[in-house]
């Protein structure tokens, strides 16, 4: 496969990705939705969780491991608190009106937590702070996946990346925090494994527990968590918080995306969004809370806050050139002739 790089625009990335989703046969919203959050990690140098991802989730799609008609059907409704089945959907589109959902109902309510189960993989966890951000709300959204990270002093994989995301509506731009709890992303392991490098010492273990700085030795080995001990018990917090609150799988109960093996099998991931609204906690009784001075104090002390510079999902233009893989536009090229799907013409 081709590791080189190649520009693009994001108006023609974005139709390519939702034009292949449509054929695969999501609805023309929701295909345009998933693409858009694709891009937009590409655009945010987070290609482990751009286009490289994309054949995987086609595959999954024919292979019936996710379902392309799948809705949120409804489950729990207390006003505050909702929680969807997913039917094996795809997450992105899933997680992106989960957001939606929380943020108008932390507008009547004040505070609101929305789950999905049986969704799927989702992306970059990041993207879907900005449905409550852009009305001014704190927002929290947790995600699991299959089993890659032991339990500190195990030796068997239990845990997900256990990624965390959270938005704080700063101003004059917000902070957005968006980490795994391992050492490093999964999906970061498996572009190494595209481009055919080595992994930095320190990222991966085997299935044998040994080290590895093998990308396809580690990719169906194990993950190290970040910050070790402390990594481990924010990781358990994170799978306790999708997994174990919404279920129905836990992490070592999900298939693999990467095991072509499991391509047919749903995955059963679960998300979970918290929504407050920051106007209603402060003491000395409503009114602003203190989250611009604390940027302030941030920056003036030489510091900088997480995803300053981050654009946001509805701010990132067509016509903006991204530099992408090569390697992973050839396989979109493979699978659109698989497909049927005419390529759009450059913008």
């Amino acid at each position: 496969m081709t590791t080189a790089a190649t520009v693009r625009t994001v108006g023609d990335l974005q139709r390519r990705a939702a034009g292949l989703l449509r054929a695969a046969g999501l609805s023309q919203a929701r295909a345009e939705r998933t693409a858009q959050i694709v891009v937009l990690s590409e655009a945010w140098g987070n290609p482990s969780h751009g286009l490289l991802r994309l054949p995987y989730y086609l595959t999954r799609l024919a292979a019936g491991g996710c379902r392309a008609d799948a809705d949120l059907v409804p489950v729990t409704d207390t006003g505050p608190i909702a929680v969807f089945d997913g039917q094996a959907g795809i997450g992105h589109w899933q997680l992106w009106e989960a957001a939606e959902i929380a943020r108008a109902r932390c507008l009547q309510s004040g505070i609101a937590a929305v789950g999905v189960g049986n969704s799927s993989h989702c992306g970059a966890l990041g993207a879907y702070v900005y449905p409550l951000l852009d009305a001014g709300l704190v927002g929290l959204v947790f995600s699991n996946g299959p089993a890659v990270m032991p339990p500190w002093g195990g030796a068997t994989p239990l845990l997900s990346t256990s990624p965390v995301a959270a938005g704080i509506p700063s101003r004059p731009t917000p902070v957005v925090i968006d980490l795994a709890t391992s050492t490093v992303a999964r999906g970061k392991i498996a572009a190494y494994a595209q481009a055919g490098k080595e992994l930095p010492e320190g990222w991966a273990l085997g299935s044998d527990g040994v080290p590895t700085t093998d990308p396809q030795l580690a990719l169906h080995g194990m993950l190290a968590p970040l910050g070790g001990a402390k990594g481990y018990a924010l990781a358990l917090l994170v799978e306790s918080l999708t997994g174990g609150l919404v279920g129905p799988r836990l992490a070592a109960e999900v298939p693999d995306m990467f095991d072509p093996a499991d391509d047919g099998k749903p995955q059963g991931i679960s998300h979970l969004v918290i929504a407050l609204d920051p106007r209603l906690f402060p003491v000395e009784g409503i009114g602003e809370p203190g989250f611009d001075r604390l940027v302030t104090q941030v920056q003036a002390s030489g510091g900088r806050t997480p995803g300053a510079a981050r654009i946001a999902p509805d701010d990132l233009k067509a016509d903006t050139e991204l530099s992408v893989s090569a390697g992973a536009l050839e396989q979109l090229d493979a699978w659109a002739e698989r497909l049927g799907v005419t390529p759009a013409p450059q913008a």
